[in-house]
């Protein structure tokens, strides 16, 4: 019998193209209805909830919506943490006709307020009472105000909006208004995480996102279709990337979990995902996590000696090749005594990585790949409704963001930008254009910002963004990001930032790691110490000095960092240096570190600086 024919992975899709975002759930439960699409934690328990079960939930949170006085085209806000009724609420928004505006959990007041105000919000989706709490006085004019758990004034509970509308029957009119929703409808206003200014809002369609998760599919389905696909959700929903999964799991009847950042370590070995998607920080730390523990069992040497063999046979596996002999035993003997047990930590059947959002450190990705964990990369944007590119298993090179999905384009322009074009592309920013504005026209090529490289069979290599090259003093333009990421793929450097504007050379201020920093110590047999009181310390400085060099030694003199300044402190989100995508907002911390910068330009008659 057939995958298809016991009601795994339909391809339904294919034959019968969904019009809009809100008829697949509707598919599923007519297709395939005791498919469990969902397990829902509750405790220490994954609960499973077939496609029919959700679809009535969805239908009848949706029908409330519209007893509540939900129009279409309506926006309403959803800030909540990643969880199962963050996918819930989003599908009964999208089948109610509204227009989802999803705000990260982490925003400020003033990000929130600007949000909801900047996209005609009259309602809003909060996860619980702290949050509004957290928000009183920015949230305006806005009435309706509803909670995943839990009570506040002024507010009424999910639970509490369907009970109000079981006495009346609006199945009917929901079915009229998910008929009437049009392809080319906003589905959603994401907002940009901006590092400078306020963000801004990308309208995205229901045809966008049909169009990029079908293509996402096809290009990957290696990883998608597979009978016993599964995946743990656990980075931000409001995140374009996040969502994109979330609309590709539900489409391809992929069995799925939620769950946050905090508690990935204990939820994966419960779940067994065979793939997950995270950015490049979240897999950085699910390896130094391996390192640590290997390292408080005394068994560090190994794990060490097993990681470079792992680097070493995926390097010479790359484009096809074969490792030597030697290096296939060596191979052979860690992966049962290393690798295995590794995987086991990580539920077992993890197979897959999907990273976005930032370059991987190409050393990690051959580490992971050498342990039988392949991370693929891939590039897109909010603006392309996430990938435009990405690396499959069939074909992959490691250090690029790999070749267009099908259906889309990619080429650089004479300047080196990045140019994209396909249906995954937006019509517009929210205020440029109205909710129901016919698309970019499907052949136009959008301008990314970013700069990157095609090599001759089509891989794609981000090389740095337009807005953040630096001209030194002597005229010379470096691309930051490069040398960035090479710095930030030492154990020990969390971040990376290099400056340099208008000055005779490049510097770098550097944030430490607290986990890579405690591991440093132990393995000295110091004391452990803040950060704070380790900036000046010569054994920490001679480290980071190290990975400066190394880093020096890939590019031109003139590109090089001439000093560099250890921070006291992490970069973090609720401080305002990061954005919740974990991008550093640059003119926050020339702000906040002013002083540090200074001292790195003590004869600079300039001090670089930027509006944060």
């Amino acid at each position: 019998m057939s995958a298809t024919e016991q009601g795994r992975r339909p391809y339904w899709w294919r034959t019968s193209r969904p019009e809009t975002l809100a008829d697949i759930t509707a598919e599923n439960a007519r297709r395939f209805p005791d498919r469990v699409a969902f397990e829902q934690r509750v405790g220490s328990q994954w609960l499973p909830v077939t496609s029919a079960e959700f679809h009535d939930r969805v239908q009848t949170l949706a029908a409330a919506f519209l007893a509540a006085g939900i129009n279409a085209g309506d926006r309403v806000g959803l800030m909540s943490e990643t969880r199962f009724e963050w996918t819930l609420v989003d599908v009964a928004l999208w089948t109610a006709g509204a227009i989802v505006v999803p705000i990260y959990p982490t925003s400020s007041p003033g990000q929130v307020s600007w949000i909801l105000e900047d996209s005609g919000a009259i309602a809003c989706v909060f996860e619980n009472r702290s949050q509004v709490e957290f928000l009183a006085g920015h949230l305006g004019t806005l009435e309706r105000r509803w909670l995943i758990d839990g009570d506040a004034e002024g507010t009424t509970t999910i639970a509490d909006l369907v009970e109000r509308s079981r006495s009346d029957d609006h199945r009917d009119a929901l079915s009229e208004r998910r008929q009437a929703i049009r392809p080319d409808a906003v589905a959603t206003i994401i907002y940009t995480s901006g590092t400078t200014g306020h963000p801004k809002g990308c309208a995205v369609t229901h045809a966008n996102f049909l169009a990029e998760v079908e293509s996402a599919l096809d290009g990957l389905e290696a990883v998608f279709c597979g009978d016993e696909a599964s995946t743990l959700l656990f980075l931000p929903l409001a995140h374009v990337f996040g969502r994109m999964i979330e609309i590709a799991v539900l489409l391809a009847g992929i069995r799925t979990g939620h769950t946050s950042v905090g508690r990935v370590s204990i939820d994966l070995p419960t779940f067994r995902p065979t793939f997950v998607l995270a950015v490049p920080r979240v897999f950085e730390r699910m390896f130094e996590g391996v390192r640590r523990k290997a390292a408080r069992e005394g068994k560090g040497r190994t794990l060490d000696a097993a990681i470079q063999v792992a680097v070493e046979y995926s390097q010479a596996s790359e484009g096809g090749g074969k490792p030597s002999a030697i290096l296939r035993l060596r191979h052979r003997v860690y992966e049962r005594f290393v690798y295995a047990r590794i995987r086991a930590a990580f539920g077992g059947e993890l197979r897959w990585g999907i990273s976005g959002g930032a370059p991987l450190s190409p050393r990690l990705g051959h580490a992971f790949r050498g342990i039988g964990l392949t991370v693929l990369e891939g590039y897109g944007m909010t603006e392309t409704t996430a990938a435009t590119t990405t690396n499959t298993p069939e074909a992959s090179r490691i250090g690029t963001v790999g070749r267009p999905l099908p259906g889309f384009d990619v080429r650089i322009d004479d300047a080196g930008e990045i140019l994209v074009r396909g249906a995954h592309v937006f019509g517009g920013y929210w205020g440029d254009r109205a909710a129901d504005a016919e698309p970019a026209a499907a052949d136009a090529w959008f301008r990314t910002g970013d700069l990157g490289a095609l090599d001759d069979a089509g891989y794609l290599t981000i090389t740095g963004r337009l807005k953040e090259l630096i001209v030194t003093s002597t005229g010379k333009n470096v691309s930051p990001a490069p040398l960035e990421d090479l710095i930030r793929a030492h154990p020990l450097i969390s971040q990376a930032m290099i400056i340099g504007d208008a000055q005779p050379f490049l510097a770098a201020l550097v944030t430490i790691d607290p986990d890579g920093l405690e591991l440093w110590l132990a393995e000295r047999k110091r004391p452990q110490e803040p950060v704070s009181a380790l900036v000046q310390d010569p054994e920490l400085l001679a480290e980071i000095d190290d990975a400066i060099t190394a880093a020096n030694s890939t590019v031109s003199s003139a590109e090089s960092i001439g000093r560099f300044r250890i921070l006291p402190l992490e970069l973090t989100v609720a401080d305002g240096h990061l954005t919740p995508t974990l991008k550093v907002r640059r003119g926050a911390v020339l702000k906040t570190f002013a002083a540090d910068v200074a001292a790195l330009y003590p004869r600079a008659e300039v001090v670089p600086g930027a509006d944060a």
